[in-house]
């Protein structure tokens, strides 16, 4: 009889352990944005930027999902595949959105360094279990009409070569739009926020939808 007190004793911390964990609910999965300025809300308040915008269309739409913003102004490709393996370890995301190069551009970097960068986020990305959308911009022509046809085109590109989804101008019906961009001309403006978010939301709703 006392043995099996002993036992019944030595039992019931156990199950009861396993009760907890197997009730524990299960963390939702991370939607990383690995982004510049553009997504870093330069020149704003964050809670007006884009990325955290949808955040809040994810929480009314019943869509749970984490967004991580990693998004550093002035960020490079170069910079992105840098931080990439850290982030990858630490979130362990879902989909990785890639929103970088706009500073390589502006720098009038080659387009096979940027290029290069650019699968080299996607291949690290993908060997850690996540999925990619790519989102592409369409520069200032500083120089010149063939570097700014050039450069957006390595997006497509890409995108295509590795079958990735691309949202294929970030800025599209913003950066043409004077109202709609800061006084350096680079930045959005809040009101300008929503339509970006807008631009990538059908490239990104669907991927979404299949990972829930």
């Amino acid at each position: 009889m006392i043995r099996l007190l002993l036992l019944t004793c030595m039992l019931l911390p156990a199950l009861t352990l396993g009760k907890t964990t197997t009730d524990a609910p299960a963390a939702p999965p991370v939607i990383l944005v690995l982004g510049d300025s553009l997504s870093a809300s330069y020149g704003l308040d964050r809670e007006s930027g884009w990325v955290s915008l949808l955040e809040e269309r994810l929480r009314e739409r019943g869509m749970v999902f984490r967004v991580v913003n990693a998004s550093v102004s002035g960020d490079t490709t170069a910079g992105g595949l840098t931080r990439l393996g850290t982030l990858l370890d630490e979130h362990a995301p879902t989909l990785v959105l890639i929103e970088l190069g706009a500073n390589d551009g502006l720098r009038g970097l080659g387009f096979e360094v940027i290029r290069n960068n650019i699968i080299q986020m996607i291949e690290r990305s993908r060997t850690s279990g996540s999925r990619v959308l790519l989102t592409g911009l369409r520069l200032p022509p500083n120089y010149g009409a063939a570097y700014t046809d050039g450069f957006q085109a390595v997006f497509r590109e890409v995108a295509e070569a590795e079958s990735v989804p691309l949202v294929p101008d970030l800025l599209a019906g913003v950066a043409e739009n004077w109202d709609l961009m800061q006084a350096d001309g680079l930045h959005p403006t809040a009101e300008a926020q929503p339509r970006i978010l807008d631009n990538v939301w059908p490239v990104l709703e669907p991927l979404l939808e299949s990972s829930r």
